[in-house]
């Protein structure tokens, strides 16, 4: 399915699935606005990617736990763009803590995922509602498997993500039935997160029956699956982690 003139916002699209997804949705035809928070290297990098696809793109900075940063972004691509179709939520925060080490997880650990991780979903989707349902759009939210079964780089982590999951059945029922919304969950995927991680990843790959983790393109092609198809499915979570998970 073409995505030739409709417009895309991806939110942390400076690297990793982010990125992917950028590059996807642009191959399809869509015009993308890269939203980075602190990348701004690599998010220019993105965007450079995105127009080499024949695409316009537009790249805004701003902290999706900001309500009014959020709100100046979605304002900003309306009237550059003159609407928008499509939202994938993908920003997203975490430190490594172990899950036995209670007195590790401290209240910034909490607060930061928290606020990006759950906050940030329902701030950017909040503000872009009224665009997305005139125009029967889609919402995407990357969350994770953590938030299935209790797993991941923290508690907190977990929390927040099993928090985002049902932020996004909510979503689809009030915002039903003109816009879907739906959240895809990966296991553990070959980031930037997982620099230094060597011993996560293994463990977490040996156990899959796929053999390996994710790399941002196998998550991306299930975003893209939802947004361009799908057309019956709102308020799932897609697991996506090569067969690993365990409720």
């Amino acid at each position: 399915m073409s995505l030739q003139g409709k417009v895309a916002l991806v939110t942390g699209a400076g690297t990793g699935i982010g990125r992917s997804v950028a590059l996807d949705l642009a191959k399809r035809g869509a015009a993308v606005v890269v939203n980075y928070s602190r990348s701004e290297k690599e998010a220019n990098e993105t965007a450079e990617e995105v127009r080499n696809q024949g695409v316009d793109c537009l790249v805004f900075q701003a902290s999706v736990n900001d309500d009014r940063q959020v709100r100046a972004m979605i304002n900003a691509v309306v009237e550059h763009f003159g609407r928008l179709d499509i939202l994938v939520n993908n920003a997203g925060a975490t430190t490594f803590v172990a899950h036995d080490d209670l007195e590790g997880l401290l209240e910034e650990h909490w607060d930061q995922v928290m606020d990006v991780n759950v906050k940030g979903v329902f701030y950017t989707c909040r503000a872009a509602a009224t665009e997305l349902k005139k125009n029967k759009g889609t919402i995407v939210n990357i969350t994770s498997v953590a938030g299935l079964n209790g797993t991941g780089s923290s508690i907190a982590y977990s929390a927040s993500k099993a928090a985002a999951i049902s932020v996004t059945k909510s979503l689809a029922r009030v915002l039903a039935p003109e816009v879907r919304v739906n959240s895809v969950a990966p296991g553990v995927v070959l980031t930037r997160w997982m620099d230094n991680q060597e011993e996560f990843v293994e463990k977490h790959s040996s156990e899959t029956p796929l053999g390996r983790p994710a790399s941002p393109d196998d998550i991306s092609e299930v975003v893209l699956s939802l947004i361009t198809g799908a057309s019956f499915v709102t308020g799932q979570t897609i697991v996506v982690d090569g067969g690993n998970f365990r409720a």
